[in-house]
């Protein structure tokens, strides 16, 4: 039983961005010209939609 207003640890880490994905996601930024969409505080679903989000765009931008 979890306690009303205790950190969780364990939630709190599944919810933030990997490591993984903070490289692969200030990589992606940096060659889509776009580091806005970097950011060291983002969880981690937000992170995978801005990676997929900068490879669909990556790949359109080099099928020209």
């Amino acid at each position: 039983m979890q306690v009303q207003g205790k950190y969780d640890a364990k939630v709190f880490l599944m919810e933030q961005m990997t490591r993984a994905q903070g490289l692969r996601l200030k990589r992606l930024s940096e060659e889509a010209y776009q580091p806005a969409q970097y950011d060291r505080d983002l969880s981690f679903t937000e992170a995978a939609r801005r990676i997929r989000a900068l490879e669909a765009e990556i790949e359109l931008a080099n099928s020209f």
